[in-house]
């Protein structure tokens, strides 16, 4: 009866610390915030579009990415990057995620991959602009796009349009 206890005993005592480690609050982990600004500023002297931040960032939101990389430098994974990039992304107050992005080649790549290969839901009115609705074939992440010759942009998260409506409206190519 002892080597049976002592056998549950070595089963069990590391079952419950792998059960600990993995299982623990991810809520719990520091987020990550970045100083966005003097990476937009790089983006609006050496892009050849218009760059777009935001003007007044809500209070509580924190920046956890600012990318700005131009075409034919080190992106992902190290490869060259096929367009000019700017990427930028907040948490919100609710810790969601949203993201801007603006690139200037390849647009139906862009938006396939930044939308999460989003499906048309219909049309969005910011300011005198109009963006096109796109929504993730699973429901969860809706984006707004808006394309012209120069630059595609696209916003998105993971909260209802409105949201993305109030972020886009905030947007602004003068300095932030």
């Amino acid at each position: 009866m002892g080597d049976l206890i002592r056998s549950l005993v070595v089963i069990i005592i590391p079952l419950v610390l792998v059960t600990l480690f993995f299982t623990r609050n991810l809520e719990d982990a520091p987020v990550t915030v970045v100083d966005w600004q003097p990476v937009a500023a790089q983006a609006r002297a050496e892009a050849p579009f218009p760059v777009l931040a935001p003007v007044n960032v809500p209070p509580g939101w924190r920046a956890t990415q600012a990318t700005w990389v131009k075409v034919g430098e080190p992106y992902l994974n190290g490869d060259p990057s096929v367009r000019n990039l700017w990427k930028l992304g907040f948490l919100t107050t609710d810790d969601v995620f949203i993201s801007l992005t603006q690139g200037d080649l390849k647009p139906d790549e862009l938006v396939s991959d930044q939308t999460r290969k989003g499906l048309p839901d219909g049309q969005s009115t910011v300011g005198d602009q109009t963006w096109e609705r796109l929504v993730s074939d699973d429901g969860r992440t809706r984006s707004l796009v808006q394309r012209s010759p120069q630059v595609t942009t696209i916003v998105s998260g993971d909260l209802p349009y409105e949201g993305l409506e109030t972020y886009a409206g905030i947007l602004s190519t003068s300095g932030s």
